[in-house]
């Protein structure tokens, strides 16, 4: 198994096609390569090497891609959403003690702003007129001595942070032999050959696009045509001009595409996709079926984070099943169920843990959050994910939810994503999510924000009325709200956590 970036892109012929994107010439893995040999030169130059850290903001697509994949051969990558403000980049640049920020020759938006102000170093990043998609020259006033030694498998190849939804985000290293076994993985379990192409509509600032759809393409000799970013409006368009065999989203964004699917059922068949992934949050049953009837191709849901690299858990391919509400079988690191207080493992529902090589050593610089995440069992190093489930009889995994989204309604526990699953099955709801609201006596009450179907016309007290024919009545939510659209992350997960605040129901619960 070859354990760093550089590893991974050696064993690919020079003419295989490696990154496309709209209207533009493919890019070769021998072009990759040779582009990668000129990133080396020109950061070695700048005296940047394998202990540097680089922030990198650029917009989505195969440049965003490529600098990945190449600066990533270098030095450490530090990739951050465009869409952060001035303060939001001050913190986050002086937090990875960044080396110097990365960024498009035009760019003089919030970053660069921020990265002035801190004194930090700029890298420009310029694309030659007509070159393939992802090819980049590199330019700053750093400079240093020349050839620095390359990243060893013990390296960090990529820093990220934690959503920080409930307290400061945390500092999650990876290393080379972590991405690079993260994404062997990944090719395993799709079965991923340079026949494949990944169209992706991910982000490339999250681990879910950077893995799972750029560097286990790359790992496989596959290709990987980079949209700049996700639109509903324009994916059937990608998806003729990509020619993908598979494409990986958010189930927000399976939802969307599903709404437009109807009327391009001519690109859907010539297209002919060889399966579908959903990871980054749980896709409900109903459109894992709908995904699968539209299409007609398996939808393989796995199951990820970013402490591991991505991903944990798969469904496999046929001829097994692709088990909808599961989140599949190990595919990569071993995975257990823990006692939720105790540092043991155990059987039947419990934190879901995972040990392998794809599992950060740890958070940088925060040795309570270690100790309370990784524990020693059986001889193995464990990490506890924060998500409660089970094994079923075949292995696959059922998850309850995220331990800290589990709804404590004065002492009996209700997980969100069995009361999703029975508001879905309501024929006017498109989207649901469920969520916890502080109540003065019980603690917390049930509550459910909601998306109707384009067109449908239904109220709360009748979406009360079908859930309480179908679960008991300390499940079904007190507080429906209808909605436009419900308020996402920046990778398009919808987020229960901070929600009740973030739609003012908490102060109308106080009173």
């Amino acid at each position: 198994m070859q354990n760093t970036l550089g590893a991974l892109l050696d064993p690919h012929g020079d003419d295989t096609l490696a990154i496309g994107a709209p209207g533009r010439d493919w890019l070769s893995y021998g072009g990759l390569r040779s582009l990668s040999a000129d990133v080396r030169h020109a950061l070695h130059a700048m005296g940047i090497g394998a202990a540097d850290r680089v922030a990198i903001v650029l917009p989505n697509g195969p440049e965003m891609a490529a600098a990945f994949v190449t600066v990533g051969q270098v030095a450490t990558t530090a990739p951050l959403n465009p869409a952060y403000r001035e303060e939001e980049y001050k913190f986050y640049l002086e937090d990875l003690k960044a080396k110097a920020l990365l960024v498009a020759e035009d760019d003089d938006g919030p970053a660069l702003a921020a990265a002035n102000a801190i004194g930090m170093a700029v890298i420009r990043l310029s694309v030659p007129q007509g070159a393939p998609a992802g090819t980049f020259t590199l330019a700053s006033d750093l400079s240093g001595s020349g050839d620095l030694p390359l990243p060893t498998s013990e390296d960090v190849a990529l820093i990220l942070h934690t959503s920080g939804t409930t307290s400061r985000p945390k500092i999650v290293p990876l290393l080379q032999s972590n991405v690079a076994s993260s994404a062997q993985h990944i090719g395993t379990s799709l079965a991923l050959t340079p026949q494949d192409r990944c169209m992706n509509v991910m982000p490339l600032f999250h681990i879910h696009g950077l893995i799972a759809a750029v560097l286990a393409s790359l790992s496989s000799g596959a290709s990987v045509w980079c949209a700049p970013g996700f639109d509903a409006l324009k994916f059937f368009g990608w998806m003729k001009e990509a020619q993908p065999t598979w494409y990986t989203a958010v189930p927000t964004m399976h939802q969307a595409i599903l709404t437009r699917a109807g009327r391009n059922a001519d690109v859907i068949e010539q297209t002919g996709l060889r399966f579908l992934r959903s990871s980054s949050a749980s896709l409900p049953a109903q459109v894992m079926v709908q995904l699968q009837d539209t299409f007609g191709a398996p939808v393989i849901e796995a199951y990820g984070m970013t402490e591991a690299a991505h991903q944990m858990a798969s469904n496999p391919l046929p001829p097994r099943a692709q088990k909808p509400g599961a989140v599949g079988i190990a595919a990569g690191p071993q995975m257990r169920v823990a006692h939720e207080i105790e540092d043991r493992l155990t059987e039947g529902t419990g934190e879901v843990v995972i040990s392998g090589p794809n599992v950060t050593p740890g958070y940088e610089a925060n040795a309570e959050a270690n100790a309370k995440s990784f524990f020693e069992a059986e001889g193995a190093r464990w990490f506890r994910t924060g998500d409660q489930g089970a094994f079923d009889e075949e292995g696959y995994l059922h998850l309850t939810g995220r331990l800290k989204e589990i709804i404590n309604r004065g002492g009996e526990k209700i997980s969100p994503l069995e009361v999703d699953g029975v508001l879905l099955d309501h024929p006017d709801v498109a989207q649901v999510v469920t969520f916890a609201l502080p109540h003065p006596k019980l603690g917390e009450e049930v509550a459910a924000a909601i998306v109707l179907k384009e067109g449908a016309e239904t109220s709360d007290q009748d979406i009360r009325k079908f859930a309480a024919e179908r679960m008991a009545d300390f499940k079904v939510p007190r507080r429906v709200v209808i909605m436009d659209e419900i308020p996402k992350g920046a990778t398009g997960k919808m987020q229960r956590i901070g929600l009740a605040e973030k739609l003012g129901l908490v102060e109308e619960s106080a009173s």
